[in-house]
């Protein structure tokens, strides 16, 4: 058995390669939709895809427009100069016989990605380089047969190549994840992960604390999901390290990931560059690029997570609330502007952090654990703003904030809010003179005396029941803290 003890005399180290479906309307070298998803087998291919005779690609220039932004993204110079080269392997899901890729001089070169973690601190993870490359189809497997889908051929990627720099499967998942919002954020890629917009390769290797080189690694390929990344990691680490525990040698080989058995398999020796036979593709012209045309290109970029991290934590937030809402704007992207909801009133730090957490602790819950709600048409940040100078009022209470949140959030016309909370009794009485009667009522009231003899006795436990107790008196209109004050005053 592998104990906690035994794992802690060793170190893993992870390398992560991530290949990124690019966001054009088309594919890297023909004309065919560049969208697979949901249509039927082979029906989105060209002549090209499938390799007749005497066709030749024509570079898809917008590929290499979303390169040099995804280049931006990862802090990485951009190659003046970049060329395709032909790697060889036989499969029926490519027919060519060779992949188009770069191996010696890729689009971007090297980068450095900040990841930040859980516990509030972040890790630098360098980027070797990531080069343009055309996808292969899909073969399913039948038994003794399998039938192959040629819709995928063909599409643009960028392979962005890590160093080894991760060394646990936290950071593993963490460094997945952010390398997909900065690909998201940057346009780069629409980011379906379910129909393999991204897929991580995790490269994991196995040595004893203090070693002076690396242990045999392993590739687990096609991972699509943030937790199948970590939790690979951990199984290799676990299987490595009770290899060599059982004096057995770690053999360089491609794995792939079981996740209804949460386990890797062997399914192949792994290939050296030698065995593709690399070779400079004559039929693609080089990419040659001048700084300014890679200026101009990447003066488009959006403001991107990084960027955001420092804007939100401004406010005060702290990280779980800036990565959820970082994530809900990938989520809800043309939907709902969750962070320029809170970009629009920065200029005025109390109510931009009000804002945030508001969406944070009432508008995300909602739209994620609520199946039953449809997204209105109304202006959320009007709402939400509405309700922040009610409540700064002292006109609106928490619970019946939340309450009005919930009954305008699926309207398709924002009435006006404060008529609305006042017509549905939800506007709190804050008149001193009013709250003050009805306090005095439930001080006088018999139901209230052992209330009234424990609060004088020192427990301040009951002076809740007492405040319940005017809430209920008043139809919850009462001012709830107006109310324990003037409690307090006459006791």
């Amino acid at each position: 058995m592998i104990t906690d003890e035994i794992l802690a005399k060793y170190d893993m180290t992870i390398g992560i390669e991530c290949h990124v479906q690019l966001a054009t309307d088309t594919k890297l070298f023909s004309g065919a939709d560049n969208d697979a998803r949901d249509k039927s087998p082979n029906s989105v291919v060209s002549p090209i895809d499938y390799a007749l005779p005497g066709m030749l690609p024509v570079l898809n220039r917008k590929a290499v427009d979303l390169a040099i932004k995804a280049g931006k993204a990862l802090n990485s110079a951009i190659a003046h100069v970049s060329r395709f080269d032909r790697k060889h392997y036989f499969y029926p899901d490519l027919p060519k016989g060779y992949q188009t890729t770069q191996m010696y001089q890729p689009i971007i070169l090297a980068g450095l990605i900040d990841v930040p973690l859980e516990d509030g601190t972040s890790i630098k993870v360098r980027i070797n380089h990531a080069h343009l490359e055309e996808d292969a189809g899909k073969l399913t497997h039948y038994g003794s047969y399998s039938l192959v889908d040629l819709n995928r051929a063909g599409t643009p990627l960028i392979e962005i190549v890590s160093e080894p720099d991760i060394h646990s499967p936290a950071q593993a998942k963490a460094y997945a994840s952010e390398l997909y919002r900065v690909m998201t954020y940057a346009g780069v890629t629409n980011g379906d992960l379910y129909h393999g917009n991204m897929r991580f390769d995790v490269n994991v290797s196995v040595a004893l604390k203090g070693a002076d080189k690396l242990g045999t690694r392993s590739e687990t390929k096609n991972l699509n999901s943030f937790r199948s990344v970590e939790r690979a990691a951990e199984f290799e680490f676990r299987r490595q390290v009770e290899m060599l525990e059982n004096g057995q040698k770690v053999v360089q080989e491609t794995r792939g990931w079981d996740d209804a058995k949460q386990k890797t398999t062997s399914q192949r020796s792994k290939e050296d560059a030698q065995d593709y036979r690399y070779m400079p593709d004559a039929d693609i012209p080089p990419i040659v690029l001048s700084d300014e045309e890679i200026a101009k290109i990447q003066a488009e970029m959006p403001r991107l997570p990084g960027e955001w991290r420092t804007i939100l934590s401004q406010l005060g937030l702290d990280f779980l609330q800036i990565e959820t809402l970082l994530d809900a704007e990938n989520e809800y992207r043309g939907k709902i502007n969750i962070l320029q909801m809170v970009e629009s009133v920065i200029d005025d730090a109390k109510k931009a952090k009000f804002v945030a957490n508001w969406i944070v602790n009432n508008l995300i819950p909602i739209l994620r654990s609520d199946e039953s709600f449809k997204i209105g048409s109304i202006d959320y940040l009007a709402l939400t703003v509405a309700i922040y100078e009610l409540s700064s009022a002292d006109k609106l209470s928490s619970t019946n904030a939340k309450i009005l949140f919930r009954e305008l959030a699926a309207a398709d016309i924002l009435p006006n809010v404060e008529t609305y909370a006042t017509e549905k009794g939800y506007i709190q009485v804050s008149d001193e003179g009013s709250i003050a009667t009805v306090v005095d009522e439930v001080l006088a009231d018999p139901a209230s005396a052992q209330a009234v003899k424990d609060l004088k006795a020192g427990n301040d436990k009951v002076i809740g029941f007492l405040v319940g107790q005017v809430m209920k008196k008043s139809g919850g209109k009462a001012n709830p803290a107006l109310a324990q004050k003037l409690i307090k005053e006459r006791i």
